[in-house]
């Protein structure tokens, strides 16, 4: 009875802090087991004494009826911390107890010098912060900007998608600094995942927007611990970022090349690179369809991706997002590699009018239960 007691009352005190009707739909979360672990790093000098570089934080949520082998490794996008997945800026619950109380047990990271994972600059180099307003034009009132076609469908944001709006606030104050190069973030980034995958074993990596030049390279080095990817709209589109511009030229190719497609990091390819210089893309002549990017692909023949060509990868795509013009070029990418992905357009399967930030919007519940459902059938 009194171990019992210690569970429920743990529970209690995980559920996230809001009003009691964000609350009221959920029963008390109920866990076998909760904490945190440090994964990776390497000893370091500086001014004389010796520091770890590189060691990635994770909170873990274990739950008391876990009723699937392998844990869900959430990582979190650009200037964001794990924060994204452990509940909403209006006070609901997020994805990792959704998760949980669907039988897996979640890992929930903040990416290396971030948040939990400590920044020091003479480690890392320089760090930035995005501004203040930067996520109300892409995330909270994007159909006020029309950056992009598809930003007027924009609907389900939680609150009044004013910048000084308490839920607006909640989400400026949860931005950290990042290390600013975006290269020496993915290696680090890449190293500590693999190391919490050795710690912890085979799981299922759910990797959100930046974190999805994560995925792969981790995938590709340790295909026996990753089960599974789940892309929620992953860095993208390959080869060239996208700069928006706004009606009527809507896009244009960011001039930095990503020299392996789908991120800077290396990736193995068959037949075998030498260089990644070896590989040549090829821009399609038009758009699949009114309101996409032209994507960019290998030029035929194609190499291929061994690594990940019989891992099951799910990539989820909204229908406001600046993601949904370019979500289509990362798939066919992977197909032409001999990838075997899963699309979902949320739209197409009734969920309509979600952002880049779709798991802390009103229906991120929905959200994750076409997630669960795909990994229910494709991860055993």
């Amino acid at each position: 009875m009194r171990k019992k007691f210690w569970l429920v009352a743990a529970a209690l005190m995980l559920l996230p802090v809001g009003g009691a009707s964000a609350q009221s739909k959920n029963p008390p979360l109920v866990l076998a087991r909760t904490g945190w672990v440090y994964a990776g790093g390497k000893p370091v000098t500086l001014g004389g004494h010796e520091y770890l570089k590189g060691s990635m934080y994770a909170e873990f949520m274990i739950p008391a009826k876990q009723t699937h082998p392998y844990p869900v490794v959430m990582v979190h996008g650009g200037s964001m911390s794990g924060t994204n997945f452990t509940g909403t800026p209006d006070g609901r619950e997020g994805w990792a107890q959704y998760f949980v109380r669907h039988g897996y047990a979640v890992y929930v990271v903040d990416q290396i010098g971030r948040g939990r994972s400590p920044y020091t600059p003479e480690m890392y180099g320089p760090a930035e912060l995005v501004p203040r307003d930067n996520s109300i034009g892409r995330f909270v009132a994007q159909e006020k900007f029309n950056q992009w076609p598809q930003a007027h469908l924009h609907s389900q944001w939680p609150g009044t998608g004013d910048i000084n709006d308490p839920v607006s606030e909640q989400l400026q104050a949860s931005n950290l600094p990042a290390i600013k190069d975006f290269d020496e973030q993915q290696v680090l980034n890449r190293d500590a995942l693999l190391a919490l995958l050795e710690k912890i074993g085979p799981a299922v990596l759910l990797v959100h927007s930046q974190a999805g030049a994560f995925g792969w390279p981790v995938a590709d080095a340790r295909p026996d611990l990753v089960k599974g990817i789940i892309g929620i709209e992953p860095n993208g589109p390959p080869v060239h970022d996208i700069e928006f511009h706004g009606t009527p030229d809507w896009f244009s190719d960011n001039a930095k090349l990503k020299p392996y497609a789908l991120g800077s990091d290396k990736l193995t390819y068959a037949p075998p690179l030498k260089d990644p210089g070896e590989l040549s893309f090829v821009r399609e002549d038009k758009a699949d369809a009114p309101g996409l990017v032209q994507c960019w692909l290998q030029k035929e023949p194609a190499r291929q991706l061994p690594q990940l060509e019989k891992m099951p990868i799910l990539v989820v795509s909204s229908e406001a997002s600046y993601h949904a013009p370019y979500d289509h070029c990362t798939v066919k990418y992977l197909q032409q590699a001999g990838v075997h992905p899963t699309f979902i357009k949320l739209a197409n399967v009734g969920i309509h009018g979600n952002s880049h930030m779709m798991m802390v919007e009103k229906n991120n519940a929905a959200i994750a239960g076409v997630i669960v459902g795909w990994l229910d059938k494709s991860v055993k």
